[in-house]
């Protein structure tokens, strides 16, 4: 793309959606306009003062402006459209749903006491990398121009770093653990017993034709979620 503009125009919708209000976010909170303690997950202001807008609003705060929350933005920017325009091309309803049900089951998680957390943006994003990792398994990945792996370990490689960098590794567990049964209930599952029981909802296509945020067909043939290898991913080739 020869310009910025033009780069953020070709996004996929979902990711692009996601992103922005990540970025606006994050402004927002670094110009001092919403203190983060406003928008984090608190179940007790929650349910008893009714500020049900958190249990939406923490999914967009990455962190204020710093080399991390740049990680995680360009993960979105990478790992996200790959999935929108590849697994997930001319499937936005099934991406969104994806994108929704990873965020509840994020939300479950925080309610218990030892996976309490007030920011579940992170841990989405990671969750995110986690399912392409899996619907990549082969890509060749390079972190910091250092070492050199297979994008199935990505994951596990990036959970090392922050235990090297002294970062939480609750957000990145968190997504794992979120990514994971997804991609069970969706792939491994199906494949296994030729039963989906986590299919998109019927409102969440209605959604996406009402919104008119389904891509065009490209007629570039694309792979069935019913097929690949358990447990590897469907293996598609990655540009360096």
């Amino acid at each position: 793309m020869s310009t910025p503009a033009e780069f953020y125009n070709s996004l996929p919708p979902i990711t692009k959606a996601y992103g922005t209000a990540c970025l606006l976010t994050t402004i927002v909170c670094q110009l001092g306009i919403v203190h983060p303690l406003y928008i984090a997950l608190i179940y007790e202001d929650v349910f008893s003062h009714f500020q049900v807008w958190r249990l939406i609003t923490n999914f967009f705060f990455l962190g204020k402006f710093s080399i991390n929350f740049g990680i995680r933005l360009l993960m979105i920017a990478r790992y996200g459209v790959q999935l929108e325009k590849g697994p997930f091309e001319r499937r936005t309803a099934d991406f969104l749903w994806m994108m929704i049900f990873g965020s509840l089951s994020l939300l479950a998680l925080s309610a218990i006491p030892i996976f309490r957390s007030g920011f579940l943006g992170i841990s989405l994003v990671f969750m995110l990398l986690y399912i392409w990792s899996r619907e990549f398994p082969d890509g060749q990945i390079n972190i910091y121009g250092l070492v050199r792996l297979k994008a199935f370990y990505l994951p596990w490689a990036m959970l090392a770093l922050d235990v090297i960098f002294g970062s939480p590794l609750l957000p990145d567990l968190l997504g794992i653990i979120a990514g994971h049964l997804y991609y069970f209930l969706t792939v491994l599952h199906p494949l296994a017993t030729g039963k989906n029981f986590l299919k998109t909802p019927r409102f969440i296509h209605k959604l996406v034709q009402r919104w008119r945020l389904e891509a065009p067909a490209s007629g570039r043939a694309q792979p069935e979620r019913n097929t690949g290898v358990a447990f590897r991913g469907r293996s598609y080739r990655l540009s360096d």
